[in-house]
């Protein structure tokens, strides 16, 4: 009797009981780790469901906007900058690291200002699609010969990428810090009367209106997996849609080339089944994510090695990196899949 007392504590310490975790990943984890990283394993799961989590993912924002960043300054050095505005991404790349560093360590920073600067990121990156549509149409033959002109044009869906960084962003103004425990409940009561507004409401970002507060709450308590893995989805094919040339720039010259090509479709459609299925949200999903997220780091690893390889290698690293292959492109592949890993976790209303 003891014993399972004691085993029930454990279990609301951890966060919940058995039925009230998620099914997929947690039993995968639970079967072969061992207790202490169980433990620790069920604590965060238990923060990213109850949307608690805006520290870490300010800074998963912060370094993301960098990579971005660093991808974006020298694919526009190849341009060598010929337009004003190829400096905007670099930029707000380099401001939104710091803004989501520094918003990791001052709430007040996280609620107000990451998603003003998000919100003008997500907006720089809709309008340098525009320009990259209007750059390959520019060239001869326009969209005439798509297929030439997309292969040797600018990279036409790299600027949706930046726009990974921005929702995240946006997303992580609405959550609460891991070490706000306790305040779900107090808060759901409040916002549950007819006058009430959430407790955090002095916090609450700029320009959200009072029919916005539902999506704000389901936020803040983690009910939006269909929203992240929609966001997981689309970026997917985004940055699938970019290999698949890219590689192709190379003639697929080894195997390896064809696998975020056959990983794409899968997290696409394991994304969108999310949005009506929850057992393809704790199975299919964070298997295809993780894969997503392995395959980016092996793709950073051989890119990195193509980079060595070319002559000169680590003798002239600017000119190699900047001439070879994209070195930073598959952590965004990687991103993907680090987006529907957090969907698997997240909660949903039926």
């Amino acid at each position: 009797m003891a014993q399972a007392l004691s085993n029930e504590k454990r279990r609301r310490l951890a966060g919940g009981t058995v039925e009230n975790r998620s099914s997929g990943l947690a039993g995968l984890i639970e079967e072969t780790l061992p207790k202490a990283i169980i433990r620790d394993t069920t604590i965060v799961e238990q923060h990213i469901r109850e949307g608690q989590f805006q520290r870490s993912l300010a800074l998963v924002t912060g370094f993301s906007s960098l990579l971005g960043g660093l991808e974006v300054a020298y694919e526009h050095y190849r341009g060598s900058y010929s337009q004003r505005i190829m400096y905007t991404p670099v930029v707000l790349s380099g401001l939104l690291a710091l803004v989501g560093i520094w918003g990791a360590f001052n709430r007040r920073v996280a609620r107000r200002l990451l998603p003003v600067v998000s919100g003008v990121m997500g907006l720089d990156a809709v309008v340098g699609f525009i320009f990259h549509v209007r750059g390959i149409a520019r060239k001869p033959g326009g969209w005439r010969i798509p297929v030439f002109n997309l292969i040797m044009g600018p990279p036409v869906l790299a600027p949706l990428l930046l726009a990974i960084s921005g929702f995240l962003g946006m997303v992580t103004a609405f959550l609460r810090q891991e070490e706000d425990l306790g305040l779900d409940r107090q808060t759901t009561q409040s916002y549950g009367s007819s006058n009430a507004k959430p407790n955090s409401s002095r916090l609450t970002p700029w320009g959200v209106s009072h029919e916005a507060l539902t999506l704000e709450q389901d936020i803040r308590e983690g009910y939006f997996q269909r929203g992240m893995a929609l966001a997981a989805a689309l970026s997917a094919l985004c940055s699938g849609f970019e290999a698949l040339y890219s590689h192709y720039k190379n003639n697929y010259k080894y195997k390896i080339q064809w696998t975020p090509i056959v990983l794409t479709p899968l997290l696409f459609a394991a994304g969108i089944g999310t949005i009506w299925s929850r057992k393809i949200a704790h199975t299919l999903l964070p298997i295809i994510s993780v894969l997503a997220i392995l395959n980016g780091a092996v793709g950073a690893f051989f890119h990195l090695r193509g980079i060595l390889r070319r002559p000169g290698g680590a003798k002239h690293p600017i000119y190699n990196i900047l001439y070879g292959a994209p070195i930073l492109a598959p952590l965004l592949f990687a991103a993907s899949g680090f987006m529907g890993l957090l969907a698997s976790l997240l909660r949903r209303r039926d």
